[in-house]
């Protein structure tokens, strides 16, 4: 595999844990790395590892360059796959003109980034002006490591992130984004007491009486929310809910659990609910579900080769969520919005505006009740004292847009619905766009470089997925900056897979830019 230095280096960097928020171990290999070649290097207090190296002979009155990616992965896997990512290696494998992985992300977003940028910075025979690498924590969840990026650090005024996934391409602007939070409290009930609160009854006994089912979506592609949210695929959490939705009216149904999705800046894959219908609607459940999977793959089939809709019978549970607040839920995530919202007038082919339905999580909290509080009939002594269990459903979602105004009109959109349903909606801080700047000197030389290498023009693009620049623009504003990366396909999914071809050119091409800079 060609480059030899690049493939090594990304084979070591597999074998760090590295996911968003616990980079610690990757952060100190890259310090042990630069100790290990003699090259100077520096982390900040948010664990950003900062190397520098001299320019060579002949270019040492060049100006610099600083060569950029970020340490983290997205650590998505298949349901059926046993991978813990605090602690297993990435198991890679070739499959033709592909690197993969088993089951899980392959992390070449945005390992192979920082296997270029060491490579290249390591290869004596290699001429260059200085070059400081920057390597940032936290991209994929927060940005917090550009957040975190303090003023003086860097000390060139040219950039080059290795952070795109399209051969060929360099990207000049990206979007920015905002990330909601919205969560439901409320009070488990009893099998009993659901069974009550749905028919309005007062006392009614369900034994023998309801069928427990467990409906599963999976084999979706997801993807990257950002890259791949114009393309037509499914997102797991919305074909679930759309089903309770159809259902409800009809089945008497109770919901005691839901789930789905897993990240905000991945499409949701998989998703399932436990539900319990009374016994007379056994038969109608099977033909509902039928006819919606038929439905569905009328609607996404074409895309979706793989999709799963499955229903079967379960244990009964034994809480479930009270009625009300179970409608209110199915009807706030269906109003919801999820995908592509407009696309650019500016720049034809770019998604402009969209939003990321991006996970659905059930987990409980247990608490002492207030003060003249009455204990639920489901409350049970921890310590010696009597407490309250409380479950809570978490929702997930991200807003991207080239427009400051439209990611903030988006956001409230998105508030309002699950407002609904949810008693806390929070919004994150949000990171800026990249406007791009067609006039840029670098820009210049990195079209040069590639057109005297492959006698072909490159495609020079905004992309719709967020990127660090617009975060390095707010503390160093004069920065020419271009983004550039190898072919990858599946980003921030186990489909992830990057072309060795590309990721040789690509490599070219960098070391190209380095020498004409």
């Amino acid at each position: 595999m060609e480059p030899k230095a690049v493939f090594d280096i990304f084979a070591q960097i597999n074998q760090v844990p590295r996911p968003s928020k616990h980079e610690e171990r990757i952060s100190r290999w890259l310090q042990d790395f630069a100790a290990a070649h003699g090259i100077e290097c520096m982390a900040d207090e948010a664990m950003n590892v900062i190397m520098r190296v001299p320019a060579t002979p002949g270019y040492e009155n060049h100006e610099g360059v600083i060569l950029q990616a970020h340490m983290d992965m997205v650590c998505e896997k298949n349901g059926d796959v046993e991978h813990d990512f605090m602690n297993d290696p990435i198991r890679t494998y070739v499959d033709g003109e592909w690197l993969k992985a088993k089951g899980t992300t392959l992390g070449a977003d945005d390992g192979i980034g920082i296997s270029m940028a060491l490579a290249a910075i390591t290869d004596k025979t290699l001429p260059h002006p200085a070059i400081e690498c920057l390597f940032t924590v936290d991209e994929e969840t927060g940005l917090t490591g550009a957040m975190k990026l303090k003023d003086g650090v860097l000390k060139h005024k040219r950039l080059i992130n290795i952070d795109s996934e399209d051969d060929g391409q360099i990207f000049i602007g990206c979007a920015g984004g905002i990330d909601t939070l919205a969560k439901m409290h409320y009070e488990p009930v009893s099998v009993s007491e659901a069974v009550c609160q749905r028919s309005g009854l007062s006392s009614v006994s369900p034994k023998g009486g309801l069928l427990a089912v467990q409906l599963r979506v999976s084999g979706l592609l997801g993807g990257h929310s950002g890259d791949d949210i114009n393309k037509g695929r499914a997102n797991a959490n919305q074909l679930l809910v759309w089903f309770l939705a159809r259902i409800w009216p009809q089945t008497e149904l109770q919901l005691a659990s839901i789930n789905g999705g897993n990240l905000r800046n991945a499409i949701a894959r998989e998703a399932q609910a436990v539900i319990a219908i009374p016994m007379a609607y056994k038969e109608q459940i099977r033909i509902e579900w039928n006819h919606y999977v038929a439905q569905m793959e009328g609607v996404f089939g074409e895309v979706e080769k793989d999709m799963r809709l499955e229903l079967e019978t379960t244990d009964m549970p034994e809480t479930f969520i009270p009625a009300e607040k179970a409608y209110r839920l199915i009807m706030a995530l269906c109003e919801c919005p999820h995908g592509m919202i407009a696309m650019s007038k500016d720049m034809p082919g770019l998604v402009e505006t969209s939003t990321n339905l991006a996970s659905i999580k059930m987990y409980e909290e247990t608490s002492l009740p207030c003060a003249g509080e009455e204990l639920c009939s489901i409350d049970r002594p921890v310590d010696g004292r009597r407490t309250s269990r409380r479950g809570v459903i978490e929702v997930n979602t991200s807003q991207r847009s080239s427009k400051e105004t439209s990611k903030h009109h988006l956001k409230w959109a998105v508030e309002q619905a699950l407002s609904l349903a949810c008693d806390e909606v929070t919004h994150g801080d949000g990171y800026p766009g990249w406007a791009p700047n067609p006039n840029s000197p670098l820009l210049e030389v990195v079209k040069k470089a590639y057109t005297d290498l492959f006698k072909a023009e490159p495609q020079v693009l905004a992309i719709h997925a967020g990127l660090e620049c617009g975060l390095f623009l707010e503390k160093y504003p004069y920065l020419d900056m271009v983004s550039i990366g190898p072919q990858m396909y599946g980003v921030h999914s186990p489909q992830e897979r990057l072309s060795i071809p590309s990721t040789e050119r690509c490599y070219r091409w960098l070391c190209q830019t380095l020498q004409s800079l």
